[in-house]
């Protein structure tokens, strides 16, 4: 779609809108999704490497194998914590296309809508991460407590 030079002023203000919108949109999926990653490949490895030294050293057998199972949880948890990362987020290219010639007006309504309608599947998938975080942190640190005890009982 090319448009003319006059028509490109006339929808000056229009297209700093959409292209600033689109940039801060894409800068905020961006950094939301390396935090939440950063998370949870955090208590991954934790629970890895607790899990080898646990398996190094000798240990009271039941309640290591119990602290390997929360350990196991911790993990499978911290993989469907990044799993459930995925974020709806706006798409530029079909926004842009379909409100390059409207008004302003009209595009901040849609854009509003999009936003609204977004961070509600958004916000689902959100409770659904902290809750699988939650389980992760918690089975982590039920984790470490058995191994501690399991690790001292042996000595």
């Amino acid at each position: 779609m090319t448009m003319t030079p006059a028509e490109l002023q006339a929808q000056e203000s229009t297209l700093e809108l959409l292209n600033n919108e689109a940039a801060s949109r894409l800068t905020r999926q961006s950094d939301s999704l390396a935090k939440i990653d950063t998370k949870a490949v955090f208590l991954i490895g934790f629970a890895a490497t607790a899990a080898q030294f646990l398996a190094t050293h000798k240990h009271h057998d039941v309640l290591a194998y119990i602290a390997f199972a929360a350990y196991a949880v911790t993990l499978l948890t911290g993989v469907q914590t990044i799993r459930v990362a995925e974020h709806k987020d706006l798409e530029p290219r079909p926004m842009i296309v379909a409100h390059v010639r409207s008004p302003k007006s009209q595009v901040m309504i849609e854009l509003a809508a999009s936003r609204a309608s977004i961070f509600e599947m958004n916000k689902r998938r959100h409770e659904l991460k902290a809750r699988y975080w939650a389980v992760s942190l918690w089975s982590l640190v039920g984790g470490l407590g058995l191994s501690t005890v399991a690790l001292l009982l042996q000595t």
